[in-house]
């Protein structure tokens, strides 16, 4: 009787785990992986002073996880897996404000969290949008009730879509598709343009940038990508293509996009190069301990703030996926203790609220109360 019980048990472990291999082997063929750099965008690649040992490296620097070893992939699952908060994941539902983006004044200049880093930008008359992700999972993490409410239809034609780099929750297989007959121009970094490409976007339609190029998009409107200490890569393949922040610069504004960075000396950098600027978006969300050298914490980024000039800045990558262990309201809370340390103020709207960019504006402490 026992032995007819363990070779139960024994057929039904096997056939468990048949299936999730199964159900791997399925993600590995799936369209959503997207594609590595090949042909010229693969030549051009390795002719960049960045890509160095067959990936790219930030000035030599390798940040911790950077390459994908196994034993650092195994210390960031492990600490996600047993050092996450109780209160990684709101409780209730996050609290939002909807904006109707077809009905803005197009002479307007706005900006409009939606959640993590994804930004729709309206200024000097051209539309922007950053890191669109809407279909409400980056990979394995579901996004926070409340939090996911905008889709591709609710976002009008746009001019610029800019994507810092590849990583799962700034590149929505669902999103960008649904999204390409309404986008301009992509700008993004060396490499990420091959994803695209698979997905259906024509290759004429794709900038793609080295750390330090500069692209003049006419009428006054230039961006240029700015080297980071962080990584990319969609599953095992890492730094195949390059990760970014970018300064955009238009006819009356200067705007700082982090994406996803570990502190560096690139914000002062930036600064005197560009600066100050009217806004950052700054990335505030989703630290560890493994990952010290590739994201900020919120201290760092009311840091980044100073050294950027910024007249204005929002935290971003934060409120939407728990991607890494801590309370889903640390960032806030961190950072404006912080922020109050140095004489700042952080801008911080709820998820979908206008953000008008010539006005001052207050904004509510909308995350207190939230269990």
């Amino acid at each position: 009787m026992k032995k007819k019980r363990k070779r139960k048990i024994i057929i039904a472990i096997i056939v468990i785990a048949a299936f999730f291999l199964a159900l791997f082997i399925v993600f590995l063929c799936s369209t959503s992986l997207g594609k590595l750099p090949y042909g010229k965008m693969l030549e051009r690649i390795k002719a960049s002073p960045n890509y160095k040992d067959e990936s790219f490296r930030y000035s030599g620097f390798q940040p911790e996880w950077a390459a994908g070893e196994f034993a650092g992939a195994l210390a960031a699952s492990r600490s996600y897996l047993f050092d996450s908060s109780k209160r990684n994941k709101p409780s209730a539902v996050l609290p939002s404000v909807k904006t109707d983006l077809f009905s803005l004044d197009p002479q307007e200049n706005i900006a409009v969290w939606m959640g993590h880093s994804t930004i729709y930008l309206q200024i000097d008359g051209k539309k922007f949008l950053v890191d669109p992700v809407f279909s409400g999972r980056a990979f394995i993490a579901s996004a926070f009730k409340g939090s996911d409410i905008y889709t591709p239809s609710d976002i009008p034609p746009f001019d610029f879509l800019i994507i810092t780099h590849d990583h799962w929750d700034h590149l929505d297989y669902k999103t960008v598709t649904a999204l390409e007959n309404k986008a301009g121009l992509v700008l993004t970094g060396l490499g990420t343009g091959a994803h695209l490409e698979y997905w259906g976007y024509p290759a004429e339609k794709i900038i793609e940038h080295d750390w330090g190029e500069t692209s003049d998009l006419g009428g006054g409107f230039s961006i240029t990508t700015i080297g980071s200490p962080h990584f990319s890569g969609r599953l095992f393949s890492r730094n195949k293509s390059l990760w970014a922040s970018f300064a955009l610069e238009t006819p009356n504004k200067k705007i700082f996009l982090s994406g996803d960075s570990g502190y560096a000396y690139h914000f002062t950098e930036a600064f005197e190069r560009f600066g100050p600027f009217d806004i950052a978006f700054l990335e505030c969300g989703q630290y560890n301990k493994v990952w010290r050298g590739n994201h900020m914490f919120p201290e760092d980024t009311a840091r980044a703030a100073m050294d950027l000039g910024a007249k204005k800045f929002i935290p971003i990558h934060w409120a939407k996926f728990a991607i890494s262990p801590h309370d889903w309201d640390d960032p806030i809370k961190r950072l404006l203790a912080e922020c109050q340390k140095l004489g700042i103020t952080a801008t911080h709207p709820l998820i979908g609220e206008l953000v008008r960019l010539d006005e001052e504006q207050v904004f509510s402490r909308w995350w207190e109360g939230i269990p």
